[in-house]
């Protein structure tokens, strides 16, 4: 039998999201580029596939929000500081999904780069903000990570508070650049062209949908259409298996009507994205914590679906996809906030509340987001090596 083998890794929280950090200069060489080996490496590391979805033998905590893996190295791109690649393991699957970007770990992406001594020291201030330029690799977008730094080190601890995270930290502030998804055309933020479509599942029925890429590709349904209120918590739907069925017949259908994938049978290799989101107005409700989220404390209430089970906070990406919806008149995220024009929203989420802001504008009849701006924190929780037997790849 081959012996373990030790890789220099980094066991990173950003937001409400937790991940093992590598640099792409530490992975075994033939992990050093895509494909096969990476992809075993990824899940011998996380822990999966797993039939018991327990991650009892490697890093991952069997969520969606635990089972990440992110590769960092110096930008390849010009005025960037880092590239930024992302790969959400599956639980139960053999498969690593690239498709698209983790808003959390992206705040830790801009704290860990500090760290693993990736960003030009001239750029580090001794004391301040330092602003690392991310090239994020899976999705070709840029993102800002405004990160406190005192004594030349990153600032971890501090008193901003995050639903869904259980002590405070520092404040990181995320700039999503461009967040939409251009295409070579342009104006496909909107891939079908609506704000709203009537988006038919079979077997299930017809619903309004918002189908928005931003952030993340994201389909919103009202969640009286669906038969719930707004103010579920995670036990409530994850423990269903026929509402988790009917969410993964609307997410496929979305993603069909979105241009995402081809067959249905497609969707089941690409579980990452689209997402699949269910809005209503804001009311009183109690959060997974306990604490009471006042009706006149949000816009209004937002759950969201990774990996086929309802998050317990809010995925970063999804949050951009809803400030941007919530910015354009008319998607149903801005109609559930009460419509007309708005630059912030704060919606409820399973674990309390978060703000995110949009600048959105109408050019030549398409709308444009220029770019989503939101705060989290990132903390270092573990650093060394992580052990995988020699013959995982």
């Amino acid at each position: 039998m081959a012996p373990q083998i030790r890789i220099p890794a980094t066991y990173l929280r950003g937001g409400t999201s937790k991940g093992v950090f590598f640099r792409l200069q530490d992975l075994p060489e033939a992990c050093q580029v895509p494909g096969a080996a990476r992809d075993k490496l990824f899940m011998r590391v996380i822990g999966s596939p797993d039939p018991y979805a327990a991650h009892i033998d490697g890093m991952g905590g069997a969520t969606s929000s635990t089972s990440k893996c992110v590769i960092l190295s110096k930008s390849s791109v010009p005025d960037h500081d880092v590239d930024y690649l992302y790969g959400q393991v599956s639980i139960d699957k053999p498969f690593v999904d690239w498709s698209g970007n983790c808003g959390n770990l992206s705040t830790a992406a801009g704290a860990f780069a500090i760290h693993a001594g990736l960003v030009d020291p001239a750029r580090i201030p001794q004391n301040g903000t330092c602003v690392v330029r991310i090239w994020q690799a899976n999705i070709q977008k840029t993102i800002i990570a405004h990160v406190p730094v005192t004594n030349g080190q990153v600032q971890e601890t501090g008193d901003f508070e995050l639903d869904g995270v259980t002590f405070p930290a520092a404040e990181i502030v995320l700039e999503f650049m461009d967040p939409s998804d251009d295409g070579d055309e342009g104006g496909s933020m909107f891939p079908t062209g609506n704000l709203v479509d009537d988006l038919e599942v079979p077997g299930v029925g017809t619903f309004k949908a918002t189908m928005i890429t931003a952030g993340i590709p994201t389909v919103f349904v009202n969640a009286a259409d669906i038969g719930y209120t707004g103010t579920e918590l995670r036990e409530q739907i994850n423990t269903d298996p026929a509402a988790l069925k009917r969410f993964e017949a609307i997410r496929v259908a979305g993603a069909l009507r979105m241009g995402l994938i081809k067959t249905p049978e497609e969707a089941a290799t690409r579980q990452h994205t689209p997402k699949i989101a269910f809005v209503a107005p804001a009311t009183t409700y109690t959060a997974s914590s306990g604490k009471t989220i006042e009706a006149g404390d949000v816009d209004l209430l937002v759950r969201a679906l990774s990996m086929g089970k309802l998050h317990h906070a809010m995925m970063g990406t999804c949050a951009v996809a809803i400030g941007t919806a919530a910015a354009i008149p008319g998607t149903l995220v801005n109609l559930a906030a009460g419509g007309g024009a708005r630059e912030a929203v704060r919606f409820g989420h399973p674990s309390g509340t978060l703000r995110v802001g949009a600048q959105a504008k109408q050019v030549d009849g398409q709308w444009t987001v220029t770019k989503a701006i939101m705060s989290r924190s990132a903390r270092i929780i573990m650093e060394g090596w992580v052990r995988v037997p020699g013959d995982t790849f």
